[in-house]
């Protein structure tokens, strides 16, 4: 036991506390710890090599040399080498069993690693949201990433981030790309904001495969007799029998009909089998690709001559709002995943009956272009740390939250003491409601801390500050110091706080720090988010420092999930009609009471006798204010939350009331994004992705 035995762990320069943090972790304190000249600390231990347990040591973990000011992300994201992703993997022990390689820096993680460790206990898990957001975002993704940084390359914990996949409608838009910012950012940064492992691309697929068997059905339902149409749904073999296809019986099953040979059917069981008899004007399922096009938010189908003058109107949405993206997002297996795509209602008969994608018989076809998409794809941080990517559902008509695939590896991968961060997306009143009451009901999983993100820049504003408005320089009330607006917009952090509370959670804000931010207003935040009951409050500079600027909120992180003491509570019961549901989320934002409309009350009254009330409801309403006027700041209250319109994802599983105006396709801006985006034609790299 006399023969030392020294291990060098390459990190960026440490404060005193931080190498005490990490030293802490070993399971055998060491001799002797050296600093040496290029930034690694030495520690010698008084044991054998195999007395020590190396998972301190990640290899994965990467020296940042940052500089300021802070260069533009895709520069930032071109200036580091990425890691093979097959290190990653090894460090999360994956075996290549475990995952097929997409490229030198993407991987899909295999959903059999859930069986493999199915038994294996849970990290901790940890949610950020943020408060009512500007145009131009409060960094959540970038928090997000930074957190993971700090808690894998600095505080020596076993991290992984899941994260939405970015929809390249913001991308060549105006918001531009969603991998991080700054020195916390997901990399390669324009494979993760462009076209990834192609799962956006499978949905869009799925998706307008569904919408051509609708048109088709109704076509030619409307041009064959029963018996035609019944001939050509189950034509003879060579040997001149006839049989259903599996799909078939799901629809027979539905009917009640137990026959089996398509031959026995009688004629009125031939007539409920074949003819769907589809209500154009009930149809909801809309074509979809991911692009903004704003032009095609309202169009006619059905000009063409060969259809017989079957025009209608439709449109398309952006695809991160099509419900096969919100499936994705909430399924738990592949079976699961099959039932949920097949049970998607498209609209109704004639007679009032929903109409399902496995009543148009592709529900199967469906899950075939869906079958790779369902493994989450593996990348990584700046610094190194795993990340999963996984489904990118549009966060105001669906429930913007990763999948609960790529969480449920996660906290199995790092297992007990080890930290799953995942986002939400907008404001926690639109991003974090939905995780707790839609997400968190199907996966079963509990987490154990929130984090709400707040700028300067957002609470002046909700203070009474002047618009912030995208692609425009801030005004000078932004860029000085100003308390007392920053103590006023502080009214909106605290409702977020108290929500988010009530869920059973304990919340750690994350104080998001600009060069113009002074020390009076980031210790009025502070003291603000104390003082309306979060568990603490942290000023965060991961965007210019990467991991080192965040650790103290990966302290703070740590302390508040080892320290949560209450169960989950949900903010309403499922048994709850529709309207009690929308009306207890109503009474979050602050709303007095709620206004339907008349179309409003039809589909409630539609939803409610097809059996659908037990659903949870996925609020469709703006980001930018509790209430449905987005002018509207701070913490509105007294004011009634009305509901236009009240439709249904059923193979997701949720009910979604559309609060005022609300698209489903955005619109491109005078001066898109796309005008910055190049490429270097030399090196082959990406150029101007922000």
């Amino acid at each position: 036991m006399s023969e030392k035995v020294v291990f060098t762990i390459r990190f960026p320069l440490f404060s005193q506390p931080m190498t005490s943090n990490i030293i802490s972790t070993l399971l055998t304190p060491p001799t002797s710890i050296l600093l040496t000249n290029n930034n690694a600390i030495v520690v010698v231990f008084p044991q054998t090599e195999s007395e020590y347990n190396p998972m301190s040591c990640s290899t994965t973990v990467r020296k940042l040399q940052v500089v300021s000011p802070v260069p533009a992300d895709i520069d930032i994201a071109n200036s580091v080498e990425p890691i093979h992703i097959s290190q990653i993997a090894k460090d999360l022990n994956l075996s290549p069993n475990h995952y097929d390689l997409y490229g030198k820096y993407k991987a899909k993680v295999l959903l059999s690693v859930l069986d493999e460790l199915q038994g294996s206990e849970d990290g901790f898990y940890v949610v950020v949201a943020g408060i009512t957001p500007t145009p131009l975002g409060e960094g959540k993704s970038t928090t997000t990433v930074g957190l993971c940084q700090a808690l894998g390359a600095f505080l020596d914990k076993k991290v992984v981030t899941c994260l939405r996949q970015p929809s390249q409608g913001p991308t060549f838009g105006i918001k531009g790309g969603a991998a991080g910012g700054g020195y916390s950012q997901v990399i390669p940064m324009d494979e993760f904001n462009l076209h990834l492992t192609g799962d956006i691309h499978a949905i869009t697929a799925a998706n307008n495969l569904l919408a051509a068997a609708i048109d088709t059905r109704i076509f030619h339902e409307s041009t064959q007799s029963d018996k035609a149409l019944f001939n050509r749904l189950c034509p003879p073999n060579k040997e001149g029998k006839r049989s259903f296809s599996d799909v078939m019986f799901r629809r027979l099953m539905k009917l009640g009909i137990s026959k089996t040979n398509p031959d026995d059917l009688t004629p009125e069981e031939v007539n409920k089998f074949a003819r769907l008899d589809i209500d154009p004007n009930s149809i909801t399922w809309r074509r979809v690709m991911d692009i903004n096009d704003r032009f095609l938010r309202k169009i006619t189908i059905g000009q063409g001559p060969d259809e017989k003058g079957m025009v209608r109107e439709t449109g398309f949405d952006i695809s991160v709002a099509s419900e096969i993206m919100a499936v994705l997002a909430l399924t738990i297996s592949l079976a699961d995943m099959r039932e949920r795509l097949g049970k998607m209602v498209i609209g109704n008969s004639k007679s009032g009956d929903p109409i399902t994608a496995d009543d148009l018989g592709v529900g199967g076809a469906l899950t075939v272009l869906m079958k790779d998409a369902i493994h989450p794809t593996l990348m990584q941080t700046l610094e190194g740390t795993p990340v999963l990517v996984h489904a990118g559902p549009f966060a105001n008509i669906a429930h913007g939250n990763s999948s609960i695939v790529a969480d449920k590896i996660a906290l199995k991968l790092v297992g007990p003491g080890g930290f799953v961060v995942t986002e939400a997306g907008f404001g926690a009143d639109i991003g974090a409601e939905k995780f707790m009451n839609i997400k968190c009901r199907y996966s079963g999983l509990k987490p154990q801390c929130a984090i709400i993100v707040a700028t300067i820049r957002a609470l002046k504003m909700h203070g009474g500050g002047p618009a912030v408005v995208a692609g425009k320089p801030l005004d000078h009330a932004y860029l000085t110091e100003n308390v007392g607006l920053v103590e006023a917009g502080c009214i909106n952090m605290a409702r977020h706080i108290s929500n988010t509370k009530s869920y059973g959670v304990n919340v750690v804000v994350a104080i998001n720090k600009f060069s113009t931010d002074t020390e009076a207003e980031l210790n009025a935040v502070r003291n603000a988010a104390l003082a309306a009951g979060a568990y603490d409050a942290v000023i965060c500079t991961h965007h210019a420092h990467g991991g080192r600027g965040a650790v103290d909120l990966g302290t703070a992180v740590q302390k508040a999930c080892e320290n949560v003491t209450q169960p989950l509570k949900f903010l309403y019961p499922l048994d709850q009609s529709i309207k009690e549901k929308i009306e207890a989320i109503a009474k979050s934002y602050g709303a007095s009471g709620v206004e339907y409309s008349e179309q409003a009350e039809k589909q409630i009254e539609m939803y409610s006798k097809q059996g659908f009330s037990g659903l949870p409801i996925c609020m469709a309403k703006t980001q930018y204010s509790f209430s449905d006027n987005a002018a509207a700041k701070g913490a509105p209250d007294g004011f009634v939350l009305p509901i236009r319109d009240v439709r249904a994802s059923i193979g997701a599983g949720f009910i979604y009331p559309l609060v005022g105006t609300m698209s489903t396709m955005p619109g491109l801006p005078t001066r898109p994004c796309f005008y910055d985006i190049g490429l270097d034609t030399t090196t082959g790299k990406v150029i101007g992705l922000s």
